[in-house]
């Protein structure tokens, strides 16, 4: 089990997660929110990159600031930058994050074979990352978070700037990794984790504000799972009035955080 408990930070005068507790067993669960929401904050604390000013994360009831390098060793983590070595082969790459995490060298070489087969790389092994396309990268992470064979798995937009198909490929990568694991998948891409989620995670301005399952989330917020509603409901009638017909988890989102959308469009602008 993985609990966060009051989990605040404060950057000078931005208040970037305020009082967040969460408790996450085994399953995918999906963070959705928009930009700037502190969904990057929240991960890197999970994964001991940065430290709460208040709060603690637990690891089976233990503070993970106790455990050091065994909680390093049941953590996987692809970050949402793609701090690559270009001049690394696909192969050093992991074999250089093998040793990081601390895989014995005999072990290495049957690890990192499994996670380039997993990741459909084994082909482009040896090629250098500098001529990896953007969904290579993003695989060639997830690859590197799957060393291990980790019981935590942190995935932080793990398809950001991918095409539609490179999409696809790695949502379904993600779904067939779960079991016996914690999936943590942060996105504000609404068809990352709708298919495949145990339950999503709502965050706004470093708050949760909700979370449940898809189905639930939708009979809350929305129109069910996105047939027509018939409802006399003013709240989901406006929604529809105002979004369309979009339905699902995606009119919960634009329900919950269009405008947010629409200013962080206006601020790239």
């Amino acid at each position: 089990m993985l609990e966060l408990c009051g989990i605040t930070k404060q950057y000078k005068d931005k208040l970037a997660l305020d009082q967040v507790s969460l408790k996450l067993e085994a399953g995918i669960y999906g963070m959705l929110g928009p930009n700037g929401a502190g969904k990057s904050t929240l991960m890197n604390i999970i994964t001991g990159n940065r430290r709460p000013t208040q709060g603690q994360v637990k690891w089976e009831g233990k503070e993970i600031g106790t455990l050091g390098a065994a909680y390093r060793g049941l953590l996987g983590y692809a970050p949402q930058q793609q701090g690559l070595y270009d001049s690394f082969s696909g192969e050093r790459f992991l074999s250089y994050m093998a040793a990081l995490k601390g895989i014995p060298k005999k072990a290495q070489r049957e690890e990192i074979r499994r996670v380039l087969d997993y990741v459909n790389l084994t082909e482009a092994a040896r090629r250098c990352l500098g001529a990896y396309s953007g969904g290579m990268k993003q695989r060639i992470l997830i690859a590197q978070a799957m060393l291990g064979n980790p019981r935590l798995l942190v995935l932080d937009e793990p398809t950001a700037g991918l095409d539609p198909k490179e999409r696809v490929r790695i949502r379904e990568r993600i779904q067939s990794l779960a079991g016996e694991r914690i999936i943590l998948v942060s996105t504000h891409v609404v068809s990352d984790i709708e298919p495949i989620a145990k339950e999503v995670i709502l965050i706004k301005a470093g708050c949760i504000l909700d979370r449940g399952t898809v189905q639930g989330l939708c009979e809350k917020y929305g129109c069910g799972t996105g047939d027509t509603c018939d409802k006399e409901d003013g709240g989901a009638q406006g929604a529809r009035g105002k979004y369309g017909s979009l339905g699902g988890l995606e009119e919960v989102y634009m329900r919950l955080f269009g405008e947010e959308e629409k200013d962080a469009v206006s601020d790239r602008i």
